[in-house]
């Protein structure tokens, strides 16, 4: 599994998840977006609908009707009832998890102590990838 932690600093959190959406999906992949705050669901999901005048990214909350076929999955939990294969925690919160080949980590510089404190939770996991990634100047780049 490829662990990816994401600090943001210069977009907003709704723009950065569009932004990996667009390549997750792009690659023939389901998404799972968690965050528990569901005003911050909410907003991510305007953003996704928004994401551009022919590329809107279909998304739908895991509570609601049909929402296993919905290409990208909003939910307070950890579970992809949509098949996910990659999950962003968008709320900045680690969590443990199974099932996954890629996850995304989006945080904060003010939580970058629980961001690393999860980083070394995952030492010594041979089946886990890690790799950090910062703002600079608009653009990402990898740190580690």
């Amino acid at each position: 599994m490829k662990f990816d932690f994401w600090q943001v600093t210069d977009d907003p959190v709704e723009k950065v998840v569009a932004l990996i959406a667009k390549r997750v999906l792009g690659e023939g992949e389901r998404l799972l977006v968690v965050s528990e705050n569901a005003e911050q669901r909410a907003g991510i999901a305007r953003e996704l609908w928004q994401a551009g005048p022919e590329s809107f990214l279909a998304n739908g909350e895991a509570d609601a009707p049909g929402s296993a076929a919905q290409p990208i999955l909003l939910s307070g939990d950890l579970a992809a009832l949509n098949g996910a294969t990659h999950a962003i925690l968008a709320d900045g919160v680690f969590r443990e998890n199974e099932g996954f080949s890629r996850l995304f980590l989006l945080f904060p510089p003010d939580t970058a102590p629980a961001a690393r404190a999860a980083w070394r939770a995952l030492d010594g996991r041979e089946e886990v990838t890690r790799a950090y990634f910062a703002q600079e100047d608009g653009r990402w780049v990898k740190k580690g």
